[in-house]
């Protein structure tokens, strides 16, 4: 769902941006300013944010050839085809300075989970793909056919919150399946691990799964961490930064930095015992979205927004 102002609009065909009046209105201090969107995908954030600046720069990125192909035409807007893990020597390599303001809208797009050819999803039978970069070397196909029986288990446990023992029966059930053949396709995949599924939580069952391997496919939370470190010598002094989360793996990691300064949620202190952060939450409590944006669009329901300021 697209909010503009207090006024629900029409979904995008690509991504339908998810708590979009609260991300863009929180990220927004200086119409004249420079801003980053570090995840376009179908660039309805990117848009909300060109309709409130007035001689403000816009740079968005998106490692996903797919999304380059939803570029704005808007003298102040540059695109970029980049993993927002690489933000400081992308801004390095161009002239605009210090943003005051960057947004993160973590996750799959709604295009990237409903192209069956991508193969986010258990409910399309195609190629076991999961790669939101299509030029990178791992794929879904890759890890369920290569990884050892413990890889597949540790990363069920890790990234799909399974408990220990059901991690090692998916592994387990996968590592057999492919003794029999290669895993090709979702539903094959499926299929491997079916007689696991709980029927009355199928659907979020294999969620999880998916979840898991895409997670890893795509270093996912390393990509995370990497970008939340160098946010406090990206963002100018005063600057804002709203991320968007889907899962607690991610909203843990954003909640930590912005009380610590660091993943790890722990306060470090200097030799003489002081403590130096370097954000302000916002908000302290995550914003969640509404119960009419849930139900226009579902895959909202499980989105936290954290917005912080630098100090």
């Amino acid at each position: 769902m697209k909010l503009w102002g207090s006024h629900l609009m029409k979904a995008d065909p690509y991504h339908t941006p998810v708590l979009l009046h609260a991300a863009i209105n929180g990220l927004i201090t200086d119409p004249s300013g420079f801003y980053v969107d570090v995840t376009f995908g179908g660039g309805g954030h990117s848009q909300a944010i060109l309709k409130k600046l007035n001689n403000g720069m816009l740079m968005a990125l998106d490692q996903d050839s797919d999304a380059i192909d939803n570029s704005i035409d808007d003298k102040r807007f540059l695109l970029i085809r980049q993993n927002f893990r690489n933000i400081e020597n992308i801004l390095e390599a161009n002239s605009y300075g210090l943003p005051i303001g960057v947004l993160a809208d973590l996750g799959v797009s709604s295009f990237q989970f409903d192209n069956a050819k991508r193969g986010f999803s258990f409910r399309f039978d195609n190629d076991l793909d999961m790669r939101m970069n299509k030029d990178s070397s791992l794929s879904a196909y890759d890890l369920l056919n290569n990884y050892q029986e413990k890889e597949l288990e540790n990363l069920f446990t890790t990234f799909g919150d399974f408990k220990t023992v059901e991690s090692k029966r998916l592994a387990k059930s996968i590592v057999a399946a492919r003794s029999n053949g290669l895993l090709k396709t979702t539903f094959q995949l499926v299929s491997s691990i079916e007689s696991l599924v709980p029927q009355k939580i199928r659907n979020q069952f294999l969620a999880r799964v998916f979840q898991a391997i895409r997670i890893e496919v795509n270093q996912e939370l390393t990509a995370l961490v990497d970008f939340l470190n160098q946010l406090p010598r990206i963002l100018k002094k005063e600057g804002v930064v709203s991320i968007i989360t889907y899962h607690s793996l991610e909203d843990r990691l954003v909640k930590n930095f912005f009380r610590t300064g660091n993943c790890n949620g722990v306060l470090e202190k200097d030799f003489y015992g002081n403590t130096s952060k370097p954000f302000l939450a916002i908000n302290k409590k995550p914003i969640i979205p509404e119960s009419e944006e849930i139900k226009m669009n579902p895959r909202s329901r499980s989105a936290k927004l954290r917005i912080a300021k630098r100090i």
